[in-house]
């Protein structure tokens, strides 16, 4: 499957304002259930009247409550292992930065990665480690940057 299908595929997923609202009220269920018990099963009722028990572990109850709520807010949801590899590709998307920045990364030893025959791929895990590096480092050199320029008087307030 192509970028363009995958893109197609994720527009005809969103939800209506009337998915959106049982959504945001399946979440609140879930999140009230699991702040106020140990909750491991939720019960399902099907068209048929039916209400099987599904035993779920309260970690998993969590991360469909946030991805309920994700979805009420018509935000794209894509759930993958932390281990799962990436391509140089994959990886210069997630970042939106270009593919040969990515593999100069690599080469420098900022991001960790293993070859397979002649490609590179990059565990999620370490992409999404890198990432946080990256916004930290631009977070300290705004910082900076504020400092400099409140020591040259030019009106930029603390927050």
């Amino acid at each position: 499957m192509t970028t363009s299908d995958d893109a197609r595929e994720l527009e005809s997923s969103l939800l209506s304002p009337a998915e959106k609202d049982l959504a945001r009220a399946a979440q609140r269920c879930i999140m009230a259930a699991l702040d106020h018990s140990r909750a491991a099963s939720i019960l399902l009722t099907t068209d048929t009247g039916e209400q099987p028990r599904v035993e779920v572990p309260p970690a998993a109850l969590k991360v469909i409550g946030q991805l309920l709520g994700a979805m009420s807010q018509g935000q794209s949801i894509v759930l993958m292992p932390m281990e799962r590899e990436l391509t140089t590709v994959e990886a210069a998307h997630f970042l939106n930065v270009s593919r040969p920045f990515v593999i100069k990364e690599m080469e420098a030893g900022h991001l960790p990665y293993r070859k397979v025959g002649t490609h590179r791929r990059v565990t999620l895990k370490h992409l999404l480690d890198y990432e946080q590096q990256m916004r930290e480092q631009q977070q300290q050199a705004l910082d900076r940057l504020a400092d400099n320029a409140r020591e040259l008087g030019l009106g930029i307030r603390s927050p």
